[in-house]
């Protein structure tokens, strides 16, 4: 039942998304135009240097994750490491509904000697503190923007994506705190302890587990480290995107970074498949806020631009993870059995165990 409404929600938000950047014919036009006006002979220096910038990107991102992992005793060499995260990265893109954020997991339970749910409480810091950061980015354009011709949606969507996250990291500080209480608590609030008193009892267990993964929050040094990782890979980030958009159109640095950061919070909704639809959306959207309204309105020749380079970016970032994945998956370090079973290791299945 929760797998079904999962999907139905990712195709939901595919048809959504899709429906609301599906060019015009006149859009289709220009948009034809603008790729094909892209050459490679003057685009190879683009190219290098956004290559060069997913490189850095992709290590931060993977190597941020050690971090997260040394309060629980758990550690693996360089080359484990980035081998899972990059197939880890390359589920979460391809899954939907953020069911790939349960992979890295899995394949790491047996190398780390770790339980499941430990790991993926670790993945639930890492997502809250990213979440966070883009949407201090997002908060900081948003106010920087703010005036008479600002659109009406900008800065309820600033104060709601920090106020979720916000709200998000103090919800794992108080169950690291009270983690007896917060268990209790939340089992009771879906009638679990009533319902089925087993069922509680081992979830109970799972979620425990699932806790001592947020220790980071509160080992200094391990969490300085952590954020230096990720404000490494969120810099990269922005400035690949920056890098990539000046073929096509003329977005400073912070409009980059604002951009980006936009597109982070969309993509933390229930993800359509491949991003498909929803990367364009909030690429779009984040564009508008420096580009003018006019990159959102089918027709114009700004729209048209705007949608070519949200099609090449996404493009690019679906073909480095592919590879990436790829590269992952050849490795001796993660097996394609190993793959398969990573899907079983939410909070409540049998195979939480590091030795299972």
């Amino acid at each position: 039942m929760k797998l079904a409404l999962n999907v139905s929600l990712s195709l939901a938000m595919l048809a959504l998304c899709t429906w609301l950047v599906w060019p015009d014919e006149v859009t289709r036009v220009a948009l034809a135009s603008a790729l094909q006006g892209l050459q490679w002979k003057t685009l190879w220096p683009t190219v290098a240097a956004y290559l060069a910038l997913s490189a850095i990107m992709h290590l931060g991102r993977a190597w941020r994750w050690k971090h997260l992992l040394a309060p629980l005793g758990a550690s693996l060499p360089a080359g484990p490491l980035l081998a899972i995260s990059s197939v880890g990265f390359l589920a979460i893109l391809a899954l939907p509904a953020r069911l790939g954020e349960l992979v890295r997991p899995g394949l790491i339970r047996r190398r780390a000697g770790i339980s499941a749910s430990a790991a993926l409480g670790t993945v639930a810091v890492e997502r809250v503190v990213d979440g966070l950061v883009v949407s201090l980015f997002v908060f900081g354009a948003c106010l920087a923007l703010r005036g008479p011709a600002a659109p009406s949606w900008m800065m309820p969507t600033a104060y709601a994506a920090l106020g979720v996250f916000v709200a998000a990291l103090g919800f794992l500080l108080i169950a690291l705190r009270r983690p007896e209480g917060t268990i209790r608590w939340g089992l009771r609030l879906c009638g679990l302890t009533y319902l089925a008193p087993r069922l509680s009892a081992l979830l109970a267990g799972k979620l425990r587990e699932l806790i001592r993964g947020f220790s980071a929050l509160t080992h200094g040094r391990s969490m300085v480290a952590f954020l230096a990782w990720t404000l490494l890979y969120w810099t990269a980030n922005g400035l690949a995107l920056w890098v990539l958009a000046q073929p096509l159109l003329s977005l400073s640095v912070v409009g980059a970074l604002a951009t980006m950061s936009l597109v982070a919070v969309g993509i933390t909704l229930p993800n359509s498949p491949g991003l498909v639809g929803q990367f364009q959306a909030f690429t779009l959207l984040g564009l508008s806020l420096y580009l003018g309204p006019a990159a959102l309105q089918r027709g114009t020749p700004l729209h048209a631009q705007a949608l070519a380079f949200a099609i090449v970016h996404h493009a690019s970032q679906v073909g480095w993870y592919l590879v990436m994945g790829a590269v992952g998956l050849a490795t001796p370090w993660v097996s394609l059995a190993e793959l398969r079973a990573a899907r079983k290791v939410a909070p409540g299945s049998g195979t939480d165990d590091p030795g299972t």
